[in-house]
């Protein structure tokens, strides 16, 4: 009786094993495709979602665009008393030009010679808490400030903090401004110190927007802020504010001369008054 062929019982043993090993790794390889393929479409369909939520939150915006009645070349809007702005020709203004012209020092800050009020320059952001802080604490001397024609209080309003927001608020917001100051000059210290109070409530929509500044004496603005009319503005202030050194709000000039401090910003305020006066 023939002997059994170890050698061969042996290699098929072994094909088999390779066999199920080959298997086994085609199987894995599979379920890893398989895998990483769900993986995959699921981040390229939140990819598509979060276009949609981004486009139909930030419009596309034209780099030029119309500036607000009251508006200056600067981006700013002047109060020379609480329900009156300094008076501009208004006109238009490229956000993308603003970025080509830069600045040791901000434009347009420095102060006028001989006696009239104080100039103070504010660059402020609606979604920033310190501008929130800054305005609660001081809106009141603000405003006793520009009835007693001792100060002129120039905001230029930034839109910095956009990329904190999921719906562009520092942009809307400063649009809602603008519409406000081009159309109701009385209500816009209203209005600006309603927005920075409104803060710890956290952002408004449109709507809402237009029903803040309509209860602060603005009226109807509802289709310049649904239609962001002004946002080519508001980009055209931030790019300046860039272009000139500015990097965080609140910040402020004082007859051309930098605040320190938001705590000086009183004692700032009246030395000025008093040199001007002297």
């Amino acid at each position: 009786m023939p002997a059994p062929n170890t050698k061969s019982a042996g290699s098929s043993r072994e094909s088999a094993q390779q066999l199920r090993l080959d298997h086994e790794r085609r199987e894995k390889r599979s379920r890893l495709l398989m895998r990483w393929g769900i993986i995959g479409g699921v981040l390229a369909v939140l990819a598509v979602i979060a276009v949609v939520i981004v486009s139909s939150i930030r419009p596309d915006v034209p780099a030029a665009g119309p500036a607000p009645a009251h508006g200056n070349e600067y981006g700013g809007i002047t109060l020379a008393s609480p329900t009156d702005l300094a008076a501009t020709a208004a006109g238009t203004v490229d956000a993308e030009a603003a970025l080509e012209e830069t600045r040791e020092t901000p434009a347009r800050v420095e102060a006028d010679a001989g006696p009239g009020p104080v100039q103070v320059v504010a660059w402020v952001d609606v979604n920033c808490v310190h501008c929130a802080d800054f305005e609660t604490t001081y809106s009141a001397q603000i405003k006793q400030w520009l009835d007693d024609g001792d100060v002129t209080l120039e905001y230029r309003t930034v839109a910095f903090l956009d990329r904190n927001s999921t719906s562009a608020y520092s942009s809307r917001a400063a649009n809602a401004l603008a519409c406000v100051a081009d159309t109701a000059p009385q209500a816009y210290l209203p209005f600006t110190q309603a927005l920075f109070g409104n803060f710890p409530t956290g952002e408004l929509s449109d709507d809402e927007l237009s029903d803040l500044a309509e209860a602060s004496g603005a009226g109807d603005i509802s289709t310049c802020v649904a239609e962001g009319t002004f946002r080519p503005w508001v980009d055209f202030t931030t790019n300046a504010a860039s272009s000139s050194g500015i990097s965080g709000t609140p910040t402020v000039y004082i007859d051309g001369e930098p605040l320190a401090s938001p705590a000086d910003f009183v004692t700032g305020v009246e030395a000025a008054i008093e040199a001007r006066g002297a």
